[in-house]
């Protein structure tokens, strides 16, 4: 169920992973910015799709696949 809760939660966690692998490709990496940008958005959205598939194992309610 696609509720508002729901996407506030996928939302809030792929911004997260980008910033986080952004920071960490850039400056572990030493890949450039763009590439680094890119790198972030993948991981971004493998986050959203692990976040909708979580409601299928963990709470349907949220992003976590542990059950509440």
């Amino acid at each position: 169920m696609l509720d508002k809760k729901l996407l506030k939660d996928v939302a809030e966690r792929a911004i997260w992973t980008a910033a986080q692998a952004f920071i960490a490709v850039y400056t572990v990496g030493g890949i450039d910015a763009v590439k680094s940008a890119v790198t972030a958005g993948v991981a971004a959205g493998i986050s959203v799709i692990k976040g909708f598939l979580s409601t299928q194992v963990g709470d349907p309610s949220s992003a976590s696949s542990l059950k509440s």
